[in-house]
Order: C-alpha cells, then structure tokens, then sequence
C-alpha cells in the first residue's frame, strides 16, 4: 500500500487502490456500518484496516457474486466467528489458569494451617 506510514487515505486514493468509483465507495458506507471514515474539513478519511473490510466487500460483491444483504450476512456471521473465537480462547485460558491455581493450592494446602 503505498505510503506505508500513512494513517489516512482520501476517498480518492482509496478508490484507485480497491478499483472502485468513489460514488461506490460512500454508497457501501451507508451499506456496510462496519466501514468508519473519519471527516475533516469534509473529507472522508479511512484507515488500513477500512479500506482492508473495503477490499473484503469487494471480493464479496464482485468475486463471489454476493448481493448486499447477502455480503451484510456474510460479514456479521465473520464478526460473530471473531468473536466467538476470541472468547473461546479466553475461556479456554481461564480454564488452564484455573487447574495450575487449584495444583498450586494443592501443593501448599498441608502448610496452611501450620
């Protein structure tokens, strides 16, 4: 991407590197609230992680053939995934974290009381 250290990206800029006519791009922002820009003096500003869910609705739309409520499912089911995943392996943690607590307890329990 270029300008690697950049935080923003104009609507323009954008457009070039997903291939998609600006009018597209604020058409999916009404479309897809999971895409978040940010306004200066008027401007539309997206970040990398923007114009990556950009690029994802495009291959979605364009590449798969999906509608937009279909691409709107497809997206939610993508974050309830995430974030089952991530609770999941927070679970899974707390767990592990939990049977190490109970062996250390029970190592130390003869020395508790005396």
């Amino acid at each position: 991407m270029p300008g690697k250290g950049k935080r923003y990206y104009r609507i323009g800029e954008v457009s070039k590197l997903v291939g998609v006519k600006p009018h597209v791009l604020r058409y999916w922002e009404k479309e897809f609230p999971q895409i978040r820009t940010n306004r200066v003096t008027g401007q539309r500003l997206y970040r990398r992680k923007d114009i990556d869910l950009i690029k994802y609705i495009k291959v979605l739309l364009y590449d798969r053939g999906f509608t937009i409520a279909g691409a709107k499912k497809e997206l939610m089911e993508r974050q309830r995934a995430a974030h089952t995943s991530i609770h999941d392996r927070t679970t899974s943690l707390l767990m592990e974290i939990r049977q190490e607590l109970i062996a250390i307890r029970d190592i130390f329990g003869p020395y508790r009381d005396g």
